[in-house]
């Protein structure tokens, strides 16, 4: 077989891509994999990029635990509120319910970034994978890709709403998210703070920089967000301070304020012929629940255990038809996560904005049932956390 033929080829470097290769290889180190990574290839270019927090659920702590990826740096969640601005309704959700060491983890996405590199690079070292069998290319950011073939292609491109360069299917939410780190007065350690006003989300989540300073994620209308984006910080506060009430007491400093619009993009078909969409090449959600990296690791997951399971199983025997085959059983295998997942997410991005007064006692209803019927809170917690296969 040519020397430019791969059995996997693994285009984008990001978390999703990353973790998808680690796991190709720790479960089948005979399989000849190729990523390209259009992200600098020394760490260091890497460790003052993107800070934004991004939460991972204690299901993906457990699936990133197998390839040793879990960044040393992180912020437990043990309790989330969920509560209304100016309405009735709120639920408390807490990891003794659960039987949980935690909810959630608050991380930085450069440390999950590099936390991950640093796993694949200790796996092809540990099962002594030689470069023929695994090969990293970095890509320049417009340069063409090389002229190679594959047995199975996995899109892990990723991207921004914004930034993607397809859509499929979808809606542009009209809202944009601010995100920033907030100073407090007196915040609960390990608790997170989900309120919903009548522009979008707003919540206040843990860091690991310690219990009084945390991330700050503020959902708007794009116009309201560029103005509170470019309030003074005195301004600012006063703001978050009305939207958000006085639960964690008086708001003292606010840094890296930054923007990004908000949108729904998913492929309706997640597998053709040869290839396989995975993170967000397959599904870019709003960030309500916290979902969109959970969402693609498990994706990474369970692709790694359908390629190696058919590539392990008839090694250098396989048809085309065999290969699609499996990347269409691949496919519907994630049919319930990601419609429950998608839909889920985009009904609280919705819902939770409007102000019709029926949706809004329904909403308020909805919240108190999750707060006196605990078989339903834990249901909606456990997808949450794990998702479902």
């Amino acid at each position: 077989m040519s020397e430019n033929h791969y059995d996997i080829l693994i285009h984008g470097g990001g978390p999703v891509g990353l973790a998808c290769a680690a796991w190709c290889l720790q479960k089948y180190p005979e399989a000849k994999l190729l990523l390209l990574d259009r992200n600098p290839m020394h760490d260091v270019d890497l460790a003052s990029t993107d800070s934004r927090g991004i939460a991972l659920s204690h299901g993906s702590k457990l699936l990133l635990d197998t390839i040793n990826a879990w960044p040393k740096e992180s912020a437990p969640i043990h309790r989330v509120h969920v509560s209304q601005a100016g309405r009735f309704g709120r639920a408390l959700m807490t990891r003794e319910e659960l039987q949980q060491d935690a909810l959630g983890h608050i991380i930085r996405y450069r440390d999950i970034h590099l936390a991950l590199r640093q796993a694949l690079r200790a796996i092809q070292d540990e099962l002594m994978i030689s470069t023929s069998h695994f090969a990293w290319r970095h890509l320049e950011k417009d340069a063409p890709l090389p002229d190679i073939t594959a047995t199975c292609i996995v899109h892990a491109e990723g991207g921004l709403f914004t930034k993607q360069d397809w859509v499929e299917s979808g809606r542009d939410y009209g809202q944009s998210a601010l995100v920033g780190l907030i100073e407090v007065e007196n915040a609960a350690p390990h608790q997170a703070w989900e309120r919903f006003t009548s522009e979008g989300p707003l919540a206040v989540l843990p860091s690991h920089y310690g219990a009084n300073i945390l991330n700050l994620v503020w959902c708007g209308s794009p116009e309201s967000s560029k103005q509170r984006l470019n309030l003074s910080d005195a301004d600012f506060l006063v703001a978050l301070h009305n939207a958000f009430g006085s639960r964690i007491g008086k708001f003292l400093k606010v840094q890296d304020r930054r923007l990004y619009t908000l949108g729904l993009n998913y492929r309706k078909d997640i597998a053709k012929q040869n290839e396989v969409w995975i993170g967000n090449a397959a599904q870019t959600l709003h960030p309500v629940a916290g979902q969109g990296l959970n969402l693609g690791l498990r994706d990474a997951y369970l692709l790694a255990e359908t390629l190696v399971g058919f590539l392990s199983y008839s090694p250098a025997k396989y048809t085309p038809e065999q290969i699609e085959n499996a990347l269409t059983k691949y496919a519907k295998s994630r049919q319930v996560d990601r419609s429950t997942t998608i839909g889920l997410t985009d009904l609280m991005a919705r819902v939770f904005t409007s102000n019709l007064l029926p949706i809004v006692i329904a909403r308020g209803l909805a919240l108190s049932a999750l707060q006196w019927l605990p078989p339903v809170k834990t249901a909606l917690a456990r997808q949450m956390m794990f998702g479902r296969r």
